[in-house]
Formats: C-alpha cells, structure tokens, sequence
C-alpha cells in the first residue's frame, strides 16, 4: 500500500495493515474479519477539512487528505479501503490505523483560585470510555502448546488471519490450503477460533527449545495458556511483538495492585524465562502454607493406616473364592492339600480323558501338541475351577499329554524329591539286578505320600499305554525317554548332563517294568 493511492479507487485498497503483513496473491478479504465497530464519516464535497483537536488538515498536491500533528509534526494519509472505509496511512514507517493517534491537549487553567471557604468538593469529571479501535491485523503462523495449564502433545503449526483489536488477540480459523485462499473465502474466516486476552497476558521471545523456527514469539496469557506466534519476515514480526507488547502494558495499568504484583511475581514477561516448569512447580509449592500441607498428609497417612487395617487377610480371600492359587508351579504337597485330593485333579482329569479317547493314539505323550492351545489349557486351568476336557478346544489328545507332562516339568521340587536323586542314581548303578530292584523298591516307598500316590497313578495309566505298544508305538523305553528327566532330575545341572540323563531314564524303566511289585493293587 502506497502513500500515493488515490482515495476515489476504494476497490483497488487493501484493509489496514502494512503491505508486507499479507500474501502476494491476496486481493480481498471479508468485510466482517477486520473492521471495526463505527468508522469516520466521510466529508461531503460542502463540508469543511474538520482535524481532531491536535491535528490540522488540508489537501496534499496529489489531491490526498493530509493531516499533521501539531506537536510532533508527523503526517497522516487518509484513505479508503475496498468497502469505503477510511483509515490513516503514515508514510514514515508504513503505519496503518482506523483513527489519528490521539493528541493530549492540556486542560485550560482555572485562573481563579480555589476558595477556602466553599464547602463545595471538586467535581471529579469521569473516566472516558476507552473506544474499542483496531491496533494490528495480518496473516501470521501460530500454535497452541498448553491449554489452560496442560501441556499439548503435539504442535500444529496453521497460518491464520490474526487480528489485535481492544485488547483481544484473535486468531480466525483458515482453510486447508494457502492463506490467501482462505482469505479469499470469507466463510473460512468469519469464525474466530482462538481469542487470547492481554490483560494479565505476558509476551517474549520464544527460546530455541520451545520452536526450531526462527522470529518465534511465545505468548501467555491469564489462564494458563500458551501460543507461539512466528511470521518469516523479522520486520513484520518485531512490529506484532511491538502492538502486543503495548497493549499488555495499557491492559496492565488498569489491573488492581494485587493481580498485577502477582503477575510480575511470577515473572510471566521475562524475556530472559525460558520456560523451565521447575521454577514454576517450585514457586506453587512455595506458595502453599505449611500447615495446609501438614494436614493434608497426617488426613493420608490416617486413611491409609485404616484402609491397611480393614484389609483381609489372603487366606480370607482365598476362602472366599476371591483369589485362586494356581495349579501350575504349585508344590504338589501344597495343591493336593489345598484341593483335599491324595492325587491333583488336573492329574486324574489328564488321564481319564487319554484314556477315554484311545491308548492306541499314535506317538501318545511321544508327539508335542499345539503349543499355543496348550499354554490355553494351562490358563484355563489356573483360573477355572470348573475345567471341561471334552470342550472341543482340547480335542487333540496330544494337547492333553502335553498339558500334562508340562504340569510335571512346572512342579518346584519333581516328583521324585530333589533329596532322593543322588540315592536313585547310586541304586540304579548297582550291578546286582536283583539287589538294584529291591533298593529302588524301598526308596520309592520312603516318597512322601502326595509324591507317592501321584507316581502310582501316574505309572499304573503309563504301563496301560505301554499294553497298546502295538498300535500306538510306545515301548517301556519310548515311555522312560520322554518321562525321565521330568520326574527325575537334580536340584543343580551336573556336568555330566548325558550320563545322568542316561540314569534318569533307567530309573523310570525299571520301575514301569516292576509297576506291580513296587505299586501293588489295593
């Protein structure tokens, strides 16, 4: 916008900001965005070159309306923008406003003295009322990064058309492409999106932590929220930072003495702050009298010390059904205990349900099941009381088999206690047959009796699956590989790994073949 435009080509006008404040593209924008409430009335061709007290005007040789302070001796263009509306250009710095600046004019003096003897007080005229008047309007990118004390994950940086008036910041919602085509489209910008009040608000030079762009302004408002505000050009943005700076002084004079020592406590404007919320917790905590604090925490420690005491107790719980301990990896003493069974019920449910569907399986207890269906089972298991082999989810039997041994390799101490293994090995080395079956024999027999009655159920349904050797090609050594380091093994790994194995699968050999001597029929 030039100081030369002619004031007859209203259309040709742009509204009333610098020339460098909008899009190259941009050739209108919508009436509602950015004009004020009332406006200069235009003189009629009759009527006299009229000045606001302070000012003088008389027409330029360019036949422009130009009006001089008389103090200052700065000049003010008049001209119109698109819709007709007047406003004041000023060449010097490329200033634009709807009104003259106002000039102060000195009241007149009262030449007579006040009479000491009139009772009559002073009439105080009252305040005028401030005009609410546009001081900056313009195109800049701006983001929100808390809201009302709560910190935004993200930054969205988005242009918008941003509008100072009053003592509001306002920044209008844009569309989705280039700002000068939302700018074209006025039922893009007629809703404002976010209005920031200066009164109260503090504004600075936003640190590098807080943006990677350059000319970056971090504004604060009352309520705890904070928006950054950049534009690429550093003239346009030191005179945005100049206008919001100005006003949050104006809006601060009028601020009661408390609101306003409490904002300058907090140290809202320092352009040295550079947003460390250390300080900040810091100073709230600070803030908080001490016996406040003390009261709150002696009201915890009470609700606790009585919640603590009103806890149940587990075995409370677990009568109740409210906690379950689980099956897998529990002691077996401690399961058949807890489930008033000589023999764990998943043990016994395992074998009737083999079985029940055939002993002539091919590979039973040799071949892996599903290991994600069997790792189901176990949950279900853990957390069911009431578990249902014959659920269609456990129709491989080699699931159930697996389940099973897996229950037997979870076991803390194995079948055959961790105590008795050295004694195991040391018989089954005995070159005597018939001295090595009568030791085994009475070691099995010394077994506590959860142990014991376990291994007999367990080796009677074994040497069954042995019976059908035929069609499910299990043998007495097929069995005592796949059960012998399961039932047997050492409370720390030896390093003769192989050898032991060797002796942990004749161990359970000779028992499956001596099942009826050493686990005699009731």
């Amino acid at each position: 916008m030039q100081p030369c435009m002619s004031p007859g080509s209203p259309r040709d006008q742009r509204p009333p900001t610098p020339e460098t404040d909008y899009p190259e593209l941009l050739t209108s924008y919508p009436e509602e965005d950015y004009f004020p409430v009332g406006s200069f009335s235009e003189p009629g061709p009759t009527s006299p070159l009229t000045a606001p007290p302070g000012w003088s005007c008389h027409i330029s040789p360019d036949k422009q309306m130009l009006y001089t302070n008389h103090f200052t001796q700065e000049q003010w263009v008049r001209l119109e923008d698109q819709h007709g509306k007047p406003y004041f250009y000023k060449p010097e710095d490329s200033s634009v406003q709807w009104e003259l600046p106002q000039v102060p004019v000195p009241a007149p003096r009262n030449i007579h003295k006040s009479s000491q003897d009139s009772d009559t007080p002073a009439q105080v005229s009252p305040p005028e009322e401030k005009i609410k008047t546009l001081d900056k309007a313009g195109v800049l990118h701006r983001t929100k990064t808390v809201d009302k004390g709560k910190r935004l994950r993200k930054k969205h940086w988005i242009t918008s058309w941003t509008v100072l008036e009053g003592g509001v910041l306002t920044f209008f919602k844009d569309s989705k492409t280039s700002a000068a085509g939302g700018l074209r489209n006025p039922s893009k910008l007629s809703t404002p999106e976010y209005t920031v009040e200066l009164k109260g608000a503090s504004l600075s030079w936003a640190p590098k932590e807080k943006s990677s762009k350059k000319n970056v302004l971090e504004l604060r408002s009352r309520d705890g929220s904070e928006y950054l505000i950049q534009h690429d050009s550093e003239a346009i943005i030191n005179t945005w930072h100049k206008a919001i700076t100005l006003g949050i002084e104006e809006l601060s004079a009028d601020l009661p003495l408390g609101e306003e020592s409490e904002i300058s406590s907090a140290d809202f404007g320092s352009s040295e702050r550079l947003g460390n919320w250390q300080e900040d917790d810091a100073r709230q905590t600070a803030a908080l009298s001490t016996a406040s604090v003390e009261s709150d925490l002696s009201r915890v420690r009470h609700k606790l010390r009585k919640f603590l005491q009103r806890r149940p107790t587990m075995q409370s719980l677990r009568e109740k059904g409210y906690i379950k301990d689980q099956v897998f990896g529990c002691a077996l003493a401690a399961l058949c205990e807890r489930e008033r069974s000589p023999v764990p019920r998943f043990v016994q449910q395992c074998i009737r349900t083999v079985e029940a569907r055939g002993l002539d399986i091919d590979g039973l207890y040799r071949i892996s099941g599903n290991l994600a269906t069997i790792q189901k089972l176990r949950y279900k298991v853990d957390h069911d009381e009431r578990l249902d082999l014959d659920d269609g989810r456990w129709e491989d039997v080699h699931v159930i088999t697996g389940a099973l041994k897996l229950f037997f390799r979870e076991l803390p101490e194995p079948l055959f206690p961790f105590s008795h293994f050295s004694q195991f090995i040391a018989a089954i080395k005995l070159q005597d047959h018939a001295q090595r079956s009568r030791c085994v024999r009475d070691l099995v027999r010394t077994l506590p009796a959860p142990n014991l009655d376990t291994l007999r159920v367990l080796f009677q349904h074994l040497c069954r699956v042995i019976e059908h050797g035929e069609q499910n090609r299990m043998s007495v050594q097929s069995v005592a590989i796949v059960f012998g380091p399961t039932l047997l093994r050492p409370e720390t790994e030896e390093t003769t790994v192989p050898m032991t194995m060797v002796f942990q699968n004749q161990v359970v050999e000779l028992i499956l073949q001596q099942c009826s001597e050493i686990f005699p029929p009731h």
